[in-house]
């Protein structure tokens, strides 16, 4: 189901917004886009603008940077430890931005927004 994205009914007060229009398809956002752990998949939409967007549907691989040496290195994807956004996620692999995932190289914590910004970068904690 879509998201609108348009003007609420209520003031910021609680009071009534009276509706000057009705609902518009410019106004209707996309549906989430989850990336989950497994075989690299990735698809670019157009958005508004014509404009693109790059979404990855599943990574294998990420880009680790180690705080202490300040490099950066790929490293493979083995699972998700914990995520903030929902509990859930956990056990359905789902990773977003601010999850903690187990990488070939340590734990990590996610610091890009795969469904939005098309590439998987972390940084390595402790």
């Amino acid at each position: 189901m879509a998201r609108w994205q348009g003007r609420s009914k209520r003031k910021p007060s609680g009071g009534r917004l009276r509706p000057i229009r009705k609902k518009r398809k410019c106004e209707i956002g996309r549906e989430d886009q989850f990336t989950i752990v497994g075989p690299h998949k990735r698809k670019i939409i157009r958005v508004r603008g014509g404009n693109t967007k790059v979404q990855i549907f599943s990574a294998a691989k990420i880009n680790v940077r180690d705080p202490k040496t300040g490099k950066v290195q790929q490293a493979d994807i083995q699972n998700v430890v914990e995520n903030p956004a929902d509990p859930n996620y956990v056990q359905r692999n789902i990773i977003t931005k601010g999850a903690i995932i187990k990488t070939s190289i340590g734990k990590a914590r996610v610091t890009s927004r795969p469904g939005q910004h098309g590439v998987m970068n972390a940084v390595l904690i402790e």
